[in-house]
């Protein structure tokens, strides 16, 4: 075998020990936030020793931002692939749909939401907040189309149609309806983006002239 491939194997180890590692922080993080989550705990769940993690991650903090980083790379390789053909509302419908499959598969899309703390350090973040800015950009501008095509209301600003957007990935009811509720998960998010773009109120009722 090559030196080339040798040192391709051990680096494809690397990444893959890596991924194992994100994948166990957004579970414990989904489980327990930030505050609760501890290194040990990580390592324990991947069954490495605390040393081999801190080969890939320093702190607690470091590795948090890596699992938010991969998060919205992941959101942003989902809007690249979005079909060309679909309209701008129909593509804030799978974008929203992506999220919520995210969270009900134990992700944290809500994590910045929900924690002060890790608000603050994610901002101090220039690869997190990069990357955050790009799929917004991204996401505005889908919001803009929509609008222009009439598929959103015009009058309300984009900013409040967008973050309005992001809020419902984060909607507690989620959590209500995971818990307490005989829907699975593909029904609560089909309801969930119905109710987003929809709304709750019914169709006004039409009264016939000379009806009781």
């Amino acid at each position: 075998m090559r030196i080339l491939d040798k040192i391709s194997f051990k680096e494809q180890t690397f990444k893959l020990r890596e991924d194992a590692i994100l994948d166990a922080a957004h579970r414990l993080l989904a489980q327990k936030g930030f505050d609760l989550m501890t290194m040990d705990e990580v390592a324990a769940d991947v069954g490495i020793a605390k040393p081999s993690l801190y080969k890939h991650f320093v702190s607690k903090e470091q590795l948090v931002g890596a699992a938010m980083i991969r998060l919205i790379e992941g959101a942003l390789d989902f809007v690249d692939q979005l079909p060309p053909a679909e309209s701008p509302l129909a593509k804030m419908k799978l974008v929203l749909g992506w999220a919520l499959r995210v969270r009900l598969g134990g992700g944290l899309p809500y994590l910045p939401a929900t924690s002060p703390q890790v608000r603050e350090m994610l901002t101090k973040n220039m690869g997190y907040v990069t990357k955050v800015l790009k799929l917004n950009d991204l996401l505005s501008d889908i919001v803009a189309l929509g609008k222009k095509a009439g598929e959103l209301r015009s009058d309300l600003p984009d900013e409040v149609i967008l973050f309005s957007f992001y809020a419902r990935s984060c909607d507690p009811a989620v959590d209500y309806l995971r818990l307490y509720s005989a829907l699975d998960n593909e029904t609560i998010i089909a309801h969930m983006i119905t109710g987003c773009f929809d709304g709750l109120a019914g169709a006004p009722k039409v009264t016939v002239a000379g009806s009781r």
